[in-house]
């Protein structure tokens, strides 16, 4: 009977063709919250960027405008990155899934897939699907398809009446899956690449609808616009869709708004930061559009500005969360520094490779900072804390790799890392225009995420050496021989494992269709794994995690790089 409902209102919807005259639609936009939902911190008394900080925007722009001639998405990545969401992901699944109700509360009307979303597993993803569905918000991916179907696994479209005209809202997920996350996690089904596809998808249903206006979102990133990122394919589309008036990127947490005489388009960045402002003036004579006018930028998100009626009306959910997150794990004996990683061996990653190397009995880890700029100060550790030491649930994996093959993926890693020889700058970083402060700032070429360095070895990096002359390995950790051609276990994480980087399958050579061949063991969550370690050892010193019969070292050189990396730090960081 529902599906009945639907198929008529969507009829209806398409047979209604607007009144001569002038409309205008209003699109917000928000992409990669990772559960930054709560304002206020679980330890201490700060405040935050938040949902309770958007909807205050949200709230005044529909105030402004009309609700009516408002509409509200979300580009992906939501269910993933905060204790919030892990909270109710993992730990209370009995309750309608805060995520549903936050969206519901919001006045969501849609809501892209995003991989992040898809690393929760089966149980957790296809929970809130149906959650969202009963308040009537679509969670969309056009390009997951169902194994030996041509049927989606999502929604993939849906059309709105918004500000008098009919708006077709198209929904894609990041194509390249494979990419990111084991199989078992999307069981079922496959991703396809979102060229053709969309245009197709938009071609086949303007046809059936004749909206007015048409939006496609993607959990895809900004990229290039040549084509050559599969997980990025955000300027692709936008360079090439034809009759799209706005087109919805995320994924790699840019910044950005922009637009044409035709197509506009959005990424917020993440974590509530911005909001994504669209508006569209359109003129309809004789039923038909005449003329668009179509324009794009970002709101700045006050985290002061939070909606008090919203903290109220989710106050006890914070409480839960914080009650759960401020469990004492252990003590922590230093203060650590996630962006200490970036300059050479540090306590942060050293604990990540103890870790790995423990929980997998592997001889080499590899492992890179997934918190940009966190500290984790010395004293109690808490719960709290695991988020900033290892924010995403990656499992770990063990390989067989060979020696060439390890110092080639070391060689790939640290170019990503490192400028090349003869340019201003050791580390490779470049100024990027801040939208934040409509400055220019400093930040890596390269997505952090990726700069793995290794432990169980030792070994040199050399800065003055071109790419695939950097690294030297000298031995095991143990002082036993390093050789090209013998064979070692090796931990990483589920994402590297999986291609994330192209360390694994550009830099060690190793084809994503042999990989599997490659794979020794699939554990659990890395995040698990540390908490389990800090609550058996109750104190982590800098001795117990950097054991160098354990852990091995490595270290830049020549000495006077540390001076000129320093250098590029204090632009990086502004200190």
């Amino acid at each position: 009977m529902k599906q009945r409902l639907s198929i008529l209102v969507l009829l209806l919807l398409a047979a209604c063709a607007p009144k001569d005259g002038v409309y205008h639609l209003t699109l917000l936009t928000t992409d990669d919250v990772h559960g930054a939902w709560f304002d206020s911190l679980y330890v201490g008394n700060g405040t935050r960027n938040s949902l309770f900080a958007v909807n205050y925007y949200v709230d005044s722009v529909r105030r402004a405008d009309g609700p009516e001639n408002v509409m509200l998405i979300d580009a992906g990545d939501c269910l993933q990155g905060d204790n919030a969401s892990y909270y109710y992901d993992y730990v209370d699944t009995t309750t309608e899934h805060l995520f549903a109700r936050l969206m519901d509360y919001m006045g969501y009307d849609a809501v892209a897939v995003g991989n992040h979303d898809v690393e929760t597993g089966h149980h957790v993803y296809d929970r809130v699907t149906k959650q969202l569905a009963s308040h009537g918000i679509p969670f969309m991916a056009g390009n997951a398809r169902i194994n030996n179907s041509n049927k989606t696994y999502w929604p993939g479209y849906k059309l709105f009446k918004k500000g008098g005209m009919k708006v077709l809202l198209l929904g894609y997920t990041n194509p390249d899956m494979a990419s990111w996350l084991s199989e078992d996690l999307w069981s079922g089904m496959h991703f396809e690449n979102l060229i053709p596809l969309v245009q197709n998808d938009v071609d086949r249903l303007q046809a059936k609808y004749h909206p007015d206006i048409t939006i496609v979102m993607a959990h895809s990133g900004t990229g290039e616009g040549d084509g050559s990122i599969l997980e990025s394919q955000g300027l692709d589309l936008y360079k090439s869709l034809r009759n799209v008036d706005f087109m919805v990127s995320a994924h790699d947490h840019r910044q950005v708004a922009f637009s044409n005489d035709t197509i506009a388009f959005i990424n917020t960045g993440n974590r509530s930061r911005f909001l994504g402002h669209g508006t569209a003036e359109v003129e309809i004579k004789g039923g038909k559009v005449v003329s668009k006018k179509i324009s794009s930028d970002l709101i700045k998100v006050d985290k002061h500005k939070a909606d008090t009626n919203m903290r109220k009306a989710f106050q006890k959910d914070y409480e839960a969360v914080k009650a759960f997150t401020v469990r004492e794990v252990g003590n922590l004996a230093m203060d650590m520094y996630t962006r200490d990683s970036y300059k050479g061996m540090s306590d942060y990653i050293d604990l990540v490779h103890t870790v790995q190397l423990e929980a997998t009995g592997a001889q080499i880890s590899f492992a890179a900072p997934l918190t940009y700029n966190g500290k984790i100060p010395a004293g109690v550790l808490l719960y709290n804390d695991m988020f900033t030491i290892y924010p995403y649930e990656n499992q770990i994996y063990s390989l067989k790799m060979s020696g060439k093959q390890v110092k080639d993926f070391l060689e790939y890693s640290y170019n990503m890392w490192l400028a090349d020889p003869g340019t201003d700058h050791v580390l490779r970083i470049i100024q990027r225009d801040d939208p934040r402060n409509n400055q220019k700032s400093w930040s890596f070429d390269k997505r952090s995420y990726n700069f793995d360095s290794a432990a169980g070895l030792v070994y040199t990096v050399d800065v003055t050496k071109p790419f695939g002359e950097r690294v030297n390995i000298a031995s095991m950790a143990d002082g036993s021989k390093f050789s090209e051609d013998a064979e070692y276990t090796v931990a990483m994480t589920s994402y590297r494992a999986n291609g994330g980087g192209g360390s694994l399958n550009e830099g060690a050579g190793i084809p994503k269709e042999e990989v599997e061949s490659h794979i020794i063991h699939r554990y659990p969550e890395i995040r698990e794994f540390i908490y389990q370690y800090i609550e058996k050892n109750k104190n982590i010193d800098h001795a117990l995690i950097a054991d160098e019969s354990v852990i091995g070292e490595w270290h830049f050189v020549p000495v006077s790089a540390v001076t000129a990396i320093d250098e590029d730090m204090k632009l990086l960081f502004n200190r």
